[in-house]
């Protein structure tokens, strides 16, 4: 039996519990709740329960206020234990679950149904204390480059948030909000609107998910910064005239600090924006201000220095969201380089520490702790610019980047999830890592990656053989045409750069092992239809994504090949014929969209189809 996150101490007793259908849920009437609210969240949870043991045990029990009786589930909430804390015990009369707030009381049930899951009625004896050892566990949702979830999606990843314990949600936002005077910026999308961000923020409160506001407010504001209105607001000018690139969205568009009226608007946003949630957060992010000093306000920058100017941006950014009653966050990016400055921000302010590589050192965060700051420790789920997550370099960089906020008392940690060059990625690939970020956040016992796959294999796919992550891990290692190579080859015809420039970029990549790749991609989709059997018949359904993205790696790889073979003369027996590839190419795409559209609003599919369609025009012109 597993239970992610572990659970900070479990002792199995002997003897056996039996769930029976005559059993109930049993709502203490001496739980000792100051909390007004406290009864309509326990009954809720109670609910979610019952409803979780018709797809367990294949019955649910009625719901009862009261005083337990033997055979029925008791749920308590006790002063004595902390907020998010519980004891769950389970023994021949029945099963008991302890929490010091409704939040504790939901984590147990979480515990149990996990429990539930894979033991059904028959139950072993047991008791369980359980605490988090860092009081924020979140996760990051980049809902602008790509893609931009539908609302029905979003409340289904709360709940799966909610499964393992994670309390803090953040979508990222730069363009994807519908702001009610930035027609010119969303008229060609289809945004997040303000009842659906109520909605979520009201469904995320009921799981004990803290949905906290992300707004860019300095960097990566591409679609903003180009528009008619706003594009002299822009630190480089004319950038507005570039034909669009996603590589460029990327690097570019920063606001023109030294502009009184680019504070003015950005100030604007927030009021609209923040206002929708309940949370006590707001982050402003202010990362990766790449362009800072080298436009505009070059005059200012040369007067003042660079990380001047950046910091009483954000300083007077930090001081406006607190004074909204909310406390700020960034993106330590910049800071990172001169991390004395902290000091000159509000002391309330938490600095979002982020480093996504395998190795990553803790030289970054250590510096910060030293210079004072409160900082919360932000690994990634190795998605970004990817078909299929890097599964081996997730887990690498998010049990180190834990490991560092358990040593450096960070107050929480924010496992992020970007949507780089399109967020091709189906948005469910990225669970196994946010797993990964729930556990080791919430218990700093690090499980070697090999268990550690396999509990997830077991628990959230359901697969008995439990091989299903270490099998979709070795798939994501074959791709040769990266999608970031796929988009800037492209790009730099777009750009109308030379044939030369076109051969040496595509000639450093080498294609030579597509072979090798492509069959081993073809004998992990052989592998993972035989894995469907062994799954539960509801958790199925989790695995055509991977197929399709796999298919998709696949045939770019060939076409790689190909156009090496065919433009420049490289020599692949992996090349295809260009009419039959480009035909292939659309029929996948086929499917790929129709999956798009399960999960996510049109958003940026257009994006996508552009450059599939460029391929297919190429290969059939060659």
């Amino acid at each position: 039996m597993y239970i992610i996150p572990n659970p900070q101490k479990i002792e199995f007793n002997q003897g056996h519990f039996t769930l029976t259908y005559r059993g109930r849920i049993v709502i203490d009437a001496q739980s000792q709740s100051t909390d007004v609210n406290s009864d309509s969240n326990i009954y809720s949870h109670a609910k979610l329960l019952s409803r979780e043991m018709e797809r367990s045990v294949g019955f649910s029990l009625a719901i009862v206020r009261g005083k337990a009786q033997a055979g029925d589930i008791c749920l308590t909430e006790t002063l004595t234990l902390k907020e998010e804390e519980y004891i769950l015990t389970i023994n021949e009369g029945g099963i008991k679950l302890q929490g010091g707030s409704a939040a504790g009381i939901l984590y147990a049930i979480q515990t149990l149904r996990q429990i539930l899951a894979q033991e059904g009625a028959y139950l072993p004896c047991l008791a369980i204390h359980d605490y988090p050892e860092l009081p924020n566990r979140g996760y990051y949702l980049d809902a602008t480059r790509g893609r931009i979830p539908t609302l029905a999606y979003l409340k289904s990843f709360a709940d799966k948030l909610s499964y393992y314990k994670i309390n803090q949600l953040q979508l990222y936002i730069e363009h994807s909000f519908l702001f009610s005077n930035l027609s010119e910026v969303w008229r060609d999308d289809t945004p997040l609107t303000a009842e659906e961000i109520l909605e979520l923020d009201a469904y995320c409160r009921k799981l004990h998910i803290e949905l906290v506001p992300s707004l860019s407010s300095f960097g990566h504001l591409y679609k903003l910064l180009s528009t008619k209105s706003y594009s002299h607001l822009c630190e480089l000018p004319d950038s507005q005239k570039q034909p669009f690139s996603l590589d460029d969205r990327m690097m570019h568009h920063t606001v023109d600090v030294s502009n009184d009226q680019s504070l003015l608007l950005i100030k604007q946003l927030i009021d609209e924006y923040l206002p929708l949630f309940s949370s006590k957060h707001f982050n402003i992010c202010a990362d990766e201000t790449f362009d800072l000093g080298k436009g505009r306000s070059k005059e200012l920058a040369d007067s003042l220095g660079v990380d001047e100017i950046y910091i009483r941006y954000v300083k007077e950014l930090c001081d406006y969201v607190l004074a909204k009653g909310k406390r700020p966050m960034f993106w330590g990016d910049i800071i990172c380089g001169f991390p004395e400055a902290i000091n000159r921000l509000p002391e309330e302010t938490i600095c979002l520490n982020w480093g996504y590589a395998p190795n990553q050192n803790e030289d970054g965060t250590k510096a910060l702790h030293n210079a004072g700051a409160t900082q919360y420790l932000c690994p990634g789920v190795a998605g970004w610019n990817r078909w299929i997550n890097l599964i081996d370099a997730s887990y690498q960089n998010i049990t180190r980047m834990c490991t560092y906020a358990h040593r450096y008392h960070a107050l929480g940690v924010l496992n992020t999830d970007w949507g780089d060059f399109g967020h091709i990625n189906h948005p469910t690939f990225s669970v196994t890592g946010m797993i990964y970020g729930a556990a080791f956040s919430w218990n700093q016992r690090i499980l070697e990656q090999e268990e550690m796959n396999k509990q997830i294999s077991m628990l959230e796919f359901s697969d008995c053989t439990g091989t299903i992550v270490d099998q979709i891990a070795k798939l994501a290692l074959n791709s040769v045409f990266e999608w970031i190579d796929t988009v800037r080859f492209m790009e730099l015809d777009i750009k109308g750069k030379s044939e030369e420039e076109k051969k040496k970029y595509i000639s450093e990549i080498s294609f030579a092992d597509v072979a090798k790749a492509n069959s081993a991609i073809a004998a992990g989709i052989e592998k993972l239809y035989q894995l469907i059997g062994p799954m539960d018949p509801d958790k199925r359904v989790l695995v055509k994504p991977y197929i399709i993205a796999a298919e998709g790696m696949a045939l770019f790889n060939t076409i790689g090949a190909t156009l090496s073979h065919k433009l420049y003369g490289g020599s692949y027996d992996a090349a295809a014929d260009p009419k039959i590839l480009a035909m292939q190419l659309e029929q996948w795409f086929y499917h790929y969209k129709e999956l798009w559209r399960s999960v996510s609003k049109e958003a940026e599919l257009f994006r996508i189809q552009n450059i599939i369609i460029w391929y297919a025009d190429l290969l059939r012109e060659i």
